[in-house]
């Protein structure tokens, strides 16, 4: 990867005013951390960095602070923040029991908005602090009555409604574990995932809406309940409005309005700091998804220092994050409650043809104060013309941003069309470690196109070919030290030794994210985007597998290749790449077949931009799809930098696809170039 002309100290973009990182939650952190623990360099309660260092060489100190300054209630107390400092297998707060449920219900002021539900008709209601407490006890106490108990597992196939939150917590509450997948997957992608945890319960919803559409998965409800043969019942959400056929799903079934209505107490169970929590799903690039297991107390924290601390999040506060129940940022929205702020949830499309600025009417409406969204949306409002300032955004504070880089070119739009003293926070972290890597801070400066610093707690590097940390140079991004919320194992991985080799396999003892990464001279982070083969469309993650094995299947393919590229002006380009069969034409018929076949088979998320039709795929001599190298060529990186011809099964494909990469940057070039405009 070539390394960016970085000038060496860059006049940042924003500037935070002086008495509002003051008087944010941060620097009284660092006040009190100083007073109580003696962290030393942190007598300026706004010196970030001072407080960073503080917090990755001593990680024993600033985690303690974290426990104790957000008073975590725990039933016994833990013997010793970090027992084994070794990656993986770092043992925090050996000997403590709690619950993530209790620390979600515990600050919600019981008459405040605790959850407000929004779609993309600009509908809307609200449930307070109380009604959610007596919600997530109701389907707790029906989750038991299905014969749930500490360990099982409960699986929701929902889109991102208040139902989604209450059942997650009412899993929680029990000690169960929890994972949840959007109905835009596909009932045999779904099944991929969930049929892996054994689930006891299915909690499903008739539907979703997306771009004026009501989609009916009642159906796919069924073929999913199907493939799960360890379920003792299923819940059903009328979420849409359809009614639900007599019969079809395994064991017992209890409409949503039953289990959410019971008069119960709620019962919370201590479970250690490491018991399972709930289980997220890599995409499965190379195969069945990886189920990627965190814990209550690891997330507890986490959660609390990047909500609480970064985002400067508490009681009177309100967030609202574009996001799917299959993304980690749904993750981080539910534990939006751990601060005591109100969290809103969304369903539909970001941007509805009918009403593409809703999210931003949503925004003035409910006064929120932290926003968040992906580089693409911001992006896609300006080419739109959008114009959020029409609405009363004065609530707004921070405007969110991950999923990618955020290109520097959006900045000045977003102080010019939302706000001058709006702070941008753009933010790189990952399903892995359900958490942020590099963000901002309310102390932090922004500099346009670059994230402000390493989050506290995270010893992030830039690692060379050779494993040596460099500065102002691209590199691997690494973390040198552990993270609380780093995965506890891979879900059916005896031995380790999935989980070793997805993160410790380059440098032993070192986690390696993926990501392409710059630290710079003045603190600051440059995510360049993946290094691996994952597709990040729009935010979300998705696996080039769902879509090879849908398209593989057609009688019209032999074989399929996908891959996502992150352009130069901040777009990205994902593309099919299919091997015909002797005497077939790609044709649009056939091009529309593929579409639907991958938005029937897999999403509409994974349906690609682009579908091309070439000669063959290249594949290492062991015949696995050389998808990062493809990428990379078609990004115009140079062939011997980015494989050994030798190595390939077909070394002819090289120049071909660095061909194709060439002609795509030409055709873009002209197109943005005046000339072509004018034309």
């Amino acid at each position: 990867m070539t390394t960016p002309h970085l000038a060496p100290y860059p006049e940042p973009f924003f500037t935070p005013d002086p008495e509002t990182a003051a008087h944010s939650r941060i620097a009284d952190f660092a006040q009190w951390a100083t007073r109580h623990k003696g962290a030393p360099g942190t007598h300026e309660p706004t010196d970030y960095q001072a407080l960073y260092r503080w917090s990755v060489t001593d990680l024993e100190g600033f985690w303690a602070a974290v426990w104790e300054y957000f008073d975590i209630d725990a039933t016994t107390p833990y013997q010793c923040v970090l027992a084994e400092e070794t990656m993986p297998g770092a043992r925090w707060f050996a000997g403590a029991t709690l619950n993530y449920a209790h620390h979600a219900l515990r600050n919600l002021r019981p008459d405040a908005p605790a959850i407000t539900a929004l779609d993309e008709t600009g509908a809307g209601y609200e449930i307070t602090g109380r009604q959610l407490r007596a919600r997530v006890a109701s389907v707790a106490a029906t989750l038991r009555d299905l014969g749930v108990g500490q360990g099982d597992r409960v699986v929701g196939y929902l889109p991102n409604t208040p139902h989604a939150i209450i059942a997650f917590l009412a899993t929680a509450s029990l000690g169960a574990v929890w994972s949840v997948c959007g109905q835009d997957y596909a009932p045999k992608a779904a099944a991929d995932r969930f049929a892996q945890l054994e689930p006891t319960v299915l909690i499903s919803a008739d539907g979703y809406l997306f771009n004026g559409t009501t989609h009916d998965r009642r159906a796919a409800s069924l073929e999913l309940a199907a493939a799960l043969p360890t379920l003792n019942g299923t819940v059903l959400v009328d979420h849409v409005g359809l009614a639900w056929p007599e019969g079809g799903h395994p064991g017992r079934t209890v409409p949503w309005e039953d289990a959410a209505t019971r008069t119960a107490d709620l019962t919370v169970v201590p479970v250690p700091f490491d018991h399972p929590l709930w289980v997220v799903f890599s995409s499965g690039t190379t195969g069945v998804p990886k189920g990627i297991v965190h814990g209550h107390g690891g997330v507890l924290l986490e959660h609390l220092k990047i909500l609480g601390l970064h985002t400067d999040l508490g009681v009177g506060d309100s967030l609202l994050w574009y996001t799917t129940t299959h993304w980690m940022m749904w993750n981080l929205v539910v534990s939006t409650l751990l601060t005591g702020a109100a969290t809103c949830t969304y369903d539909g499309s970001p941007a509805p043809l009918a009403r593409p600025d809703v999210l931003w009417e949503l925004a003035a409406r409910h006064k929120v104060t932290v926003f968040g969204t992906s580089p693409q949306y911001l992006l896609g409002m300006a080419k739109l013309g959008v114009e959020p300032s029409v609405h009363d955004l004065s609530a707004i504070r921070v405007i969110g941003c991950t999923g990618s880089a955020l290109p520097a070119s959006a900045y000045p739009w977003v102080r010019d069309h939302v706000g001058a003293g709006v702070q941008i926070a753009s933010t790189s972290g990952g399903t892995d470690v359900v958490s942020g890597f590099a963000g901002s801070a309310p102390t932090t400066p922004v500099w346009a196109g670059e994230l402000s610093a390493p989050m506290l707690g995270v010893a992030l590097a830039a690692y060379d070919e050779e494993g040596f940390p460099v500065t102002d140079r691209v590199g691997e991004l690494v973390v040198t030290r552990p993270m609380p919320s780093m995965p506890l194992y891979f879900w059916n991985d005896s031995d380790g030794s999935r989980y070793r080799a997805a993160y410790f396999g380059a440098y032993p003892g070192v986690w390696r994210h993926g990501d392409w990464i710059t630290h710079t001279s003045h603190g600051s982070a440059i995510v360049h985007g993946r290094s691996d083969a994952t597709l990040n469309r729009n935010g979300v993650r998705l696996g080039s597998a769902d879509i090879h094995d849908v398209v593989e299947l057609l009688p019209e393919i032999t074989e399929a290749l996908v891959i996502g590229a992150e352009e130069p002006d901040g777009g990205y380009w994902m593309p099919l790449f299919v091997v015909l069969a002797d005497g077939v034409g790609l044709d649009d018929s056939l091009r529309d077949r593929i579409r639907d076949a991958i938005r029937a088979g897999a999403s509409p998320r994974h349906v690609p931009d682009e579908i091309c039709a070439v000669p063959a795929i290249p594949h290492t001599k062991t015949g696995k799809k050389l998808e990062v190298p493809v990428k990379r060529l078609l990004q115009g990186a140079a062939a011997e930098q980015v494989l050994n011809p030798a190595a390939v099964d077909n070394p002819e494909l090289v120049a071909y696809f660095a061909r194709l990469g060439a002609e795509r940057r030409k055709r873009s070039a002209h197109h943005r170039s005046p000339s072509a405009r004018d034309s």
